[in-house]
């Protein structure tokens, strides 16, 4: 049987610093190396950043630079403590009456901030010890599909898992975190569609961007094909220096979201990760941007500034 069409998609990411520095027409001298996280670039993403600068809000995401050598305290392999709350291999339990599962270490892209970058990530499993956990615990209301990314599955994967998941009977919620629509929208195929169409359980839908020029008609097409079964999208977005620490580019990206349905769920401060220094916006100024951004924008269009502090029952409003 021939691959999907999404999978023969990624096959042509980029991968090769060399490749993506000719085609972007930048000076490899500029860019940094990507030995110690690989670089991984849909295509879709790379036509849409402005050749021969290393200015452009897509492209600092996801191309090393050379800051990422630079050293800075505080900054970690495991910033959230991940490796602390794992009660089985690929499950993690941070908060009350939720669970989230490790479904895979693959991306559809590399983020360069990702703080989930160092993590041991299990071998490829069934899940079947995971699903005893949550099966045995009636507190978890709620499990959370993380990774790396749950959409990186194949179909066939993810149905077996959604389908153990759909017949526990306490769990009510099911979560997609997933940052693969940005770059290969071919992801949402009908046979996912019809997946999550079969479920019992209430499902959200959590996509992660950054800027607006992410967009564009046909990923909206796909989250409005998700929309259009009852489940909820929903936005979650971290503060980026040099990408998002403008006024402009929050309003753009989150009203953009709104207007297609897609709700501002989260804007996160910078996870501490080793190699992520230049990325950090201050405290101050992340209020600053969203006490000007309720002045501009309908509530609706404005998440909730936080962070992620290990141990911490929730994630803690960033105030002032």
């Amino acid at each position: 049987m021939a691959p999907p069409l999404w999978r023969e998609i990624q096959k042509n990411n980029f991968r090769k610093l060399d490749v993506l520095a000719k085609f972007l027409e930048l000076d490899p001298k500029l860019i940094g190396s990507s030995s110690r996280f690989p670089l991984n670039l849909p295509t879709r993403l790379a036509q849409k950043i402005a050749k021969g600068t290393l200015d452009d809000p897509v492209l600092r995401q996801f191309i090393p630079l050379n800051e990422e050598d630079i050293a800075m305290p505080g900054f970690t392999d495991d910033p959230v403590n991940d490796a602390s709350f794992c009660k089985e291999d690929a499950l993690l339990q941070k908060y009350a009456g939720r669970a989230l599962l490790i479904t895979s270490s693959a991306c559809g892209m590399h983020c360069r901030y990702c703080f989930r970058q160092n993590f041991s990530y299990p071998e490829k499993s069934d899940f079947a010890k995971e699903l005893v956990v949550i099966e045995k615990d009636p507190s978890i209301k709620e499990v959370i599909l993380s990774g790396g990314d749950p959409l990186s599955l194949s179909d066939r994967a993810l149905g077996q898992l959604l389908t153990a998941l759909d017949e526990i009977e306490h769990l009510k919620l099911i979560r997609f975190h997933t940052r693969f629509p940005m770059g290969i929208p071919e992801r949402i195929t009908p046979e996912l569609l019809t997946m999550f169409a079969k479920l019992s359980k209430q499902l959200y839908f959590v996509i992660h961007a950054n800027h607006a020029n992410e967009f564009d008609e046909e990923v909206f097409a796909a989250l409005k094909s998700i929309q259009k079964l009852g489940v909820p999208v929903l936005l979650q977005a971290i503060l980026l220096k040099g990408i998002n620490d403008r006024v402009e580019a929050l309003q753009g990206l989150f009203e953009g979201c709104a207007m297609q349905g897609v709700l501002p769920y989260y804007l996160h401060q910078l996870d501490k990760v080793k190699s992520a220094s230049h990325f950090e916006v201050s405290d101050k100024r992340g209020q600053e941007l969203m006490s000007e951004l309720r002045k501009r924008s309908p509530g609706y269009a404005v998440p909730r500034f936080v962070r992620e502090i290990p141990g911490e029952k929730s994630k803690t409003p960033i105030t002032f």
